[in-house]
């Protein structure tokens, strides 16, 4: 075995990568600019009474926010929406106005891609919602912040390095709120899961697994940007999967992960390594799309591999394994596994072992099961089912989500989540594209806490 030795491998005396040079250029991607401002961590405003929302964006995602929001009246308020699409932004409009069964007093932006910049300057704004194709999410979080509003952008909130870095030091020069509109988080099986770990159900974390997988590949040629199809604005996940390696979607599964560990919180993601199978979906289908308005028909070619396997070492040593597969037939699924010395819960269906029963060696029957659902109902939960139900948005957790952003503001308390959060859950994006890339090399993750991570903290979620 010593042809497969540590040092061959260029993973001894403290090494990390099999070449200097390949160190050294990740190094220099990775290591901490210096701070240009405080840390935001815990970061408390003053109350706002009424948070006056502007919305980028009101296509699928949008247009089911706008709803949401609408919902929290009056703890916030819509007073500007805007939409590169004159008449979707009028469509959510009129939405409002069915919901409210009056006509509401809300400006609209569109016509061009830098129409959101006007709404931004507006002096009546407390919020911006950003609900734009991926790419942009980085670019108008910055922009917003340093014009004196807070941020609640959808995921992943950054797709480069160098954004998430840009990302931090606005948030932290400005001293404002951003945070990812990482609803998953909010989930009754996640937060019921948050709770057994920190009542100590779980024991000792080591292992996780996560993912999105779900076959978006259907929806992703769609061309057209009628609203009842439902399609991505201009094709962009398919453009992403044209021209990029890595995990293009991280945040739904490894958000609720990454509570469970504590990240930011007394650990951290200190490393991954990232490998894509081969690419066929895509370009099976591609010829069978529809050819109208389809950039992509009959593309012989796709950059992405139909799935995408990351591992992820954290400080204290536990392992996450990360998945992202948006082109396979297979159902849905977040994964969404947990092993402590304790316990071990398996998602999709929910499944849960413990020590204690026989050992550890059979899943909980349905009748004990629901008896730790019921006994660990996480109080977010059993205090606002009603209101989740009733306002919906995938279970209800949509709604949960916003009504802890609204309140959060309304009372001066610090978010669920921070800005920190939601670079360290996005970068995973450009991390494993390097990885790939390079080989699958391991490719470190950059401290954005700047050591404070270190620091250990309860974590938000509480009433």
């Amino acid at each position: 075995m010593s042809g497969l030795s540590a040092g061959f491998l260029g993973l001894g005396a403290g090494k990390l990568y099999a070449s200097d040079k390949v160190e050294e250029k990740l190094n220099a991607l990775t290591n901490s600019p210096k701070a240009q401002g405080k840390s935001v961590v815990g970061l408390r405003v003053a109350p706002i009474n009424q948070v006056r929302i502007g919305i980028i964006g009101v296509g699928v995602r949008g247009y089911s926010h706008v709803k949401t929001i609408n919902s929290l009246h009056p703890k916030a308020k819509i007073v500007a929406i805007c939409d590169i699409r004159e008449d979707w932004a009028t469509r959510a409009v009129d939405l409002i106005q069915s919901l409210n069964n009056k006509k509401p007093d809300i400006a609209t932006y569109s016509g061009s891609k830098d129409s959101w910049k006007e709404m931004v300057k507006r002096d009546d704004i407390d919020l911006v919602v950003i609900a734009t194709p991926v790419p942009d999410h980085a670019a108008m979080a910055i922009y917003s912040m340093q014009h004196g509003k807070h941020v609640a952008s959808e995921v992943p909130i950054t797709f480069t390095i160098e954004e998430s870095w840009a990302l931090v030091n606005t948030a932290e020069a400005t001293q404002k709120h951003c945070m990812m509109l990482e609803n998953v988080a909010y989930g009754e099986e996640e937060l019921w899961m948050l709770n057994m770990v920190k009542s100590g159900v779980f024991g000792t974390l080591t292992y996780a697994e996560a993912g999105y997988l779900h076959n978006l590949t259907h929806k992703m040629f769609i061309g057209s940007n009628d609203f009842q199809k439902r399609g991505y604005y201009e094709q962009w996940r398919l453009h992403l999967h044209a021209d990029y390696h890595g995990n293009l979607y991280p945040t739904h599964g490894l958000g609720p992960v990454a509570n469970y560990m504590n990240i930011g919180r007394g650990d951290r993601f200190d490393y991954l390594v990232s490998m894509e199978s081969l690419e066929a979906s895509l370009h099976e289908y591609s010829p069978k799309s529809p050819s109208e308005e389809n950039a992509y028909y009959n593309r012989k070619q796709f950059t992405h591999g139909d799935m995408n396997s990351s591992f992820i070492k954290t400080h204290k040593g536990r392992l996450i394994t990360l998945k992202h597969d948006v082109v396979s037939p297979r159902p849905y699924s977040r994964i969404n596994s947990l092993t402590g010395t304790k316990a071990c819960h398996e998602g999709y269906p929910s499944r849960l072992s413990l020590y204690e029963e026989e050992n550890g060696h059979q899943w909980l029957d349905e009748k004990k099961l629901k008896e730790m659902k019921e006994k660990y109902e996480h109080p977010i939960w059993k205090k606002m089912r009603g209101e989740a139900e009733k306002n919906g948005g995938h279970g209800g957790i949509d709604y949960l989500e916003f009504y802890r952003l609204i309140d959060s503001l309304n009372r001066g308390l610090p978010l669920d989540m921070d800005v920190y959060d939601g670079v360290n859950w996005s970068v995973i994006a450009p991390l494993s594209k390097l990885s790939v890339e390079l080989g699958s090399v391991p490719v470190k993750f950059p401290d954005f806490m700047r050591g404070k991570w270190k620091e250990e903290r309860e974590l938000g979620y509480t009433l």
